[in-house]
């Protein structure tokens, strides 16, 4: 009786299987892996990401606001009034530094130097990987009396970086629009109510910061706004609102020393 023929295992799988996605492609075939899901909680990380660029400028004490606005069409645009993502050329990219920051996974100011002391984010992922899951994107900078923008299309720009207008005497800052991709969230509907509570904690956190959440998307418009002067210990004091506290005082204590 003939011996049977010893199967090659690794016959099925040779090199043509090893697949490398490049740029913003491991974003559109893993979402999961960056937002945490495509459902309601992966939706409004995309506005978290976003917002937290302006975050971070009003922390290190260049923003003193934000809006964030729900607009028709599940569109939604953050702006604030800081120094405005830097324009000019990359020297490792060979493209604008806006373009760098908003098509380039791992790209940002928060890797070392002098960009940000203190940051929400740390991997430089953020506003990227929302351009990557939006069906449109456009990004606008106010920096130096000059306005400069950029559209994208699902994560690649349409056209350079160009000088649109101008912007007034002393007016500095980033407005990025978006709109959210049909084809990765089978349900697109914000949450006014997640927003109110989002923004309130954060308004907390940063404090002395004034944050606006404007809702655009029905003919009686709605808006809100958060502001507070005492910060962390402000947001102790809305804890306690409802209950019975045993000290009144609430200590709280900031420094910073050998740069931490």
């Amino acid at each position: 009786m003939p011996r049977a023929k010893k199967q090659d295992k690794t016959a099925g799988y040779t090199a043509k299987d090893i697949q490398v996605l490049e740029g913003l492609d491991p974003v559109r075939k893993r979402p999961g892996m960056f937002i945490g899901s495509t459902g309601t909680e992966g939706l409004h990380h995309l506005i978290k990401e976003v917002s937290d660029n302006s975050l971070d400028e009003a922390i290190a004490g260049y923003a003193s606001e934000i809006i964030i606005t729900l607009l028709p069409n599940d569109v939604v645009n953050v702006t604030d009034n800081g120094r405005g993502i830097p324009v000019e050329k990359h020297a490792q990219t060979k493209k604008s530094a806006l373009e760098t920051v908003m098509t380039t996974l791992h790209a940002g100011g928060k890797f070392g130097g002098e960009g940000y002391k203190i940051s929400t984010g740390l991997h430089g992922v953020g506003v990227s990987v929302v351009n990557a899951l939006s069906k449109y994107m456009k990004a606008e900078v106010c920096r130096g009396g000059v306005l400069y923008a950029q559209e994208y299309e699902r994560g690649k720009a349409k056209k350079a970086v160009r000088k649109v207008g101008k912007c007034p005497a002393g007016v500095s800052g980033t407005s990025v629009t978006f709109e959210p991709d049909p084809e990765i969230f089978k349900e697109i509907k914000f949450s006014w109510k997640w927003l109110i509570k989002h923004f309130r904690q954060q308004a907390y956190l940063a404090g002395r910061v004034r944050i606006k959440i404007i809702d655009e998307r029905k003919s009686s418009h709605k808006s809100y706004q958060f502001y507070f002067e005492g910060g962390i210990p402000s947001f102790a004091d809305y804890l306690n609102r409802d209950e019975t506290v045993k000290h009144k005082n609430i200590f709280y204590a900031s420094k910073e020393q050998e740069g931490i």
